[in-house]
This record gives C-alpha cells, structure tokens and sequence, in this order.
C-alpha cells in the first residue's frame, strides 16, 4: 500500500508538469510521454553522476561516524576533570546520548546503505512504482471516479471536493519539498566544502533528503558531519552546528513561507507522533512517506469529521 501511495504522491506531481505542457498546446498522451522521459532522463542522471561517489562515500561514513562519536564522548571525558560539580549531571547525560548515538547512528545509515546498495530490489520498487504512475496519469478521470463510487450517491460531490483539496495540498507539498531539498543540499555541501569537512559530498545529499523528514531529518543530517569534523579539529564541530542551524533557520522563515504558502498547515506534535508511528510500525526508511499521508489526512479529517460532522451537529445543537 505504501508503494502505491508513493506512486500517487510521484503522478500527482508529474501531473504538475503534465498540466504545464497541455498549456503549450500539446496532446495529453504526448505530454504524459514528454513528462515520464524527462523523469527517467534525471533519474538516469543522477544514477550515473551522483549514486555511485555517494554510496562509496557513505560506505566509508559510517565506518568513520563512530570513530568521531568516540571522540566527542572522550572529549566530554576531558571535561569532566574541568567543570562544576553542577555541570557533571549534564555530561553524564551527554555521554548516555553519545552512547546511544554511536549504536543508532551507524545502523541508520546502513540501513539507507543497504536500501542504495540492493540494487535489483530497488530497481523493482522503482519499476513498479513508475508503472503505476504512468497508468495512474494515462486514465486519471476513470481511478478518481472508480473511488468516488465506493462513497454513497450523496455524498460524492463532497468526496470530489476533498479529492481536489488534497491533490491541490500534495502537489504544493511536493514542489515544496524538492526546492526545499535542493537548496539545502547546495548550502550544506558548500558550507561543508569550505568547512573542509571529509566527505561533504555525501552529507550534504544526506541533509537535502532528510529534508523529507521533518523534526528528525535536520537533528539526523548533522550527527555525521559534526562527527568526521571533531577530530581534525574541534571548533569545527561547533562549526558545523552553527551552520545548520542557520540553513534550518533560512528554511523556516525563508523557504517554507516562500514556496509552500498554501501547504497544509501541520501542528509539530501531530507531524512528529506521525514519524514515530512510521518508524515504529514500518521502519526508518518509510518515514519518508510520513509526511505526505499526514497532509492528505489531515485534509479529510478536517472536511468529513470536523466540518461535515462535528460542525452539523453545533449547528443543529
């Protein structure tokens, strides 16, 4: 089912692009074709260019992630013979995260190490993915009537409205969110590189795709870095923090209001519950699609519970 609301989420966003060029005066089967060629011309791409150096380089981050984790937690060692009483609790506690981390840390990565590196299993969910697009984009009248036939006559209309609501909130999430990626990615791995931080490439694509995960994504993206920048030396990994928060904060108050001004508003405690559930029930790797689900439930939530529901019986109260 995940794989199957990927490939909803991917045609409503080609449908964008499919919109745009119906408005050049093209036929929608000639656009749909235009479109999916463009699609797998980038990922081609950038299986070509970008996949290769960055799985070698994330093969050689998580073997040096721990090392710099080690030596954050020796550090902290250090300081314990310099610091207040006062300050010992909280380097207990840093060292108790710092374990934690160097357990986490490199099984995340491996994860998503060994998602790029099974390449037949990958190459068979993007496949497939992508045959569902395209027969999602090729009849997308007859799916969208087939599942407004499952509500009563009714309500149908409603139904309509809400499908049209959600694609309008998915499709502004996703344009969004891959602006928003592209530039995170170019910041980090500029202000990696003048950072002179090892491996910047990698990090820097690692912080534009957690982008997908809010909350978690940001915290995740800077453990690395910050990481491989401590041994050298260590105001480099106060560096690197500074550095993301300034992109993260460029990203709140700059690029989300920018690009993503008629997203769905979602609360932070339902976004993160939301990514807890995912990465409970369907691992870290699906937490990719947290987010989009929560857009579009929040959406009928809101229309069939709140305004169709609990707002009738206000009014007739």
């Amino acid at each position: 089912m995940l794989l199957v609301f990927a490939a909803v989420v991917f045609a409503t966003a080609i449908n964008r692009l499919v919109g745009v060029l119906q408005r050049l005066h093209l036929k929608r089967g000639i656009a749909i074709a235009v479109s999916i060629i463009l699609l797998l011309m980038l990922i081609i791409g950038v299986s070509v260019a970008v996949v290769p150096p960055f799985i070698d380089q994330l093969q050689q981050l998580i073997e040096l992630v721990p090392t710099g984790l080690e030596r954050i937690r020796s550090w902290s060692e250090w300081l314990r013979n310099f610091l207040p009483d006062q300050f010992l609790e909280d380097i207990r506690g840093l060292r108790g995260l710092i374990q934690q981390l160097q357990s986490v840390a490199p099984r995340v990565f491996s994860n998503i190490y060994t998602l790029l590196s099974n390449s037949i299993g990958t190459a068979l969910k993007i496949l497939l993915v992508l045959v569902l697009v395209i027969m999602f984009l090729s009849s997308p009248d007859s799916y969208r009537q087939g599942f407004i036939q499952l509500f009563p006559s009714f309500y149908r209309r409603c139904v309509d409205e809400i499908l049209q609501k959600s694609e309008s909130a998915l499709g502004g999430w996703v344009t969004g969110i891959l602006f928003n990626m592209t530039i995170i990615a170019a910041m980090s791995g500029i202000g990696l590189w003048l950072l002179k931080i090892p491996l910047a490439f990698t990090n820097a694509i690692l912080a534009g795709l957690l982008t997908f995960i809010p909350n978690l994504g940001p915290t995740l993206s800077v453990i690395p870095p910050m990481a491989l920048g401590l041994p050298d030396t260590p105001w480099k990994a106060g560096a690197v923090l500074a550095l993301y928060i300034l992109i993260q904060q460029l990203e709140s108050n700059v690029l989300t209001p920018l690009v993503m001004q008629k997203q769905v508003s979602l609360l932070p405690a339902v976004t993160l519950i939301s990514q807890l559930i995912f990465a409970s029930f369907f691992g870290f790797l699906r937490l990719f699609l947290a987010l989009p689900i929560v857009v579009v439930a929040q959406i009928w939530i809101k229309e069939i519970l709140i305004i169709d529901i609990l707002n009738s019986w206000q009014q007739h109260g």
